[in-house]
């Protein structure tokens, strides 16, 4: 996560702390990964008024289709959806509306592939 520097200055190390912290803050409060090295890039927007789930899940076919069949079969609204991948990894993250049935959660925890599953309230 760290940018390659020149010096290591003390004005150059505070300036990589800060700037770590903020990806790392970002990560958290958005599931933006921008400038990581084994995760698919991605910058978004702030969640608003919705519930963002963030699903990391090896690159393999498929995985959209059923993240998506089990919010339409339990009636959730979406929201937004973003998709990225590189190689080895996806990355969908979807807004959907606050009112769902918290077993969704589990359900799509359960995707086989899944490597980490989590939601931001």
């Amino acid at each position: 996560l760290t940018p390659h520097i020149g010096g290591s200055t003390l004005e150059a190390q505070e300036s990589i702390a800060r700037y770590v912290s903020q990806k790392f803050i970002d990560y958290i409060n958005t599931g933006s990964t921008t400038g990581s090295v084994n995760l698919p890039n991605i910058q978004l927007p702030q969640l608003e008024k919705a519930h963002r789930l963030l699903h990391l899940h090896h690159n393999t076919p498929g995985i959209l289709a059923k993240i998506n069949n089990i919010l339409a079969k339990n009636k959730i609204n979406i929201l937004g959806q973003y998709l990225k991948t590189n190689e080895e990894v996806g990355y969908v993250i979807t807004d959907v509306d606050k009112r769902y049935n918290k077993r969704v959660i589990e359900e799509l925890g359960r995707i086989k592939n899944t490597i980490r599953f989590r939601v931001l309230y």
